[in-house]
């Protein structure tokens, strides 16, 4: 599905790849994030996903009004503040999405599927 404007110029169609797009591109970059999780149906492995398929880790929706969801699955570096992450990423996202494409995000839905503990 994809986002739609019309105006007297014509129509305007966004996909939803663009939004998962801009959506990954900013959360990625938040503060602790590692990157996008994808959950495998099969196993129930989480993989840390590479930057060309960080919208794998995304869902993008428009319910029946036209309202914009995202939900996001991440992987946080370990001895962070989970919840401060969390909502450092729903801010950006919001914001970044309803600037660089004009539509108003109703909800925004943060996973963690993982931390990851590296010893340095």
């Amino acid at each position: 599905m994809a986002g739609i404007f019309e105006n007297e110029y014509g129509s305007i169609t966004i996909s939803s790849s663009v939004i998962s797009a801009i959506a990954g591109s900013v959360a990625t970059k938040c503060y602790g994030v590692v990157g996008m999780a994808f959950k495998s149906t099969k196993d129930g492995i989480v993989n840390l996903l590479k930057a060309g398929n960080i919208s794998k880790g995304i869902q993008v929706s428009f319910d029946e009004q036209g309202a914009l969801h995202i939900n996001l699955h991440i992987i946080v570096q370990y001895g962070v503040n989970i919840n401060a992450i969390c909502d450092s990423i729903m801010h950006n996202v919001r914001y970044q999405v309803s600037a660089m494409t004009g539509l108003e995000v109703a909800g925004i839905n943060v996973f963690v599927e993982s931390v990851r503990v590296t010893n340095d």
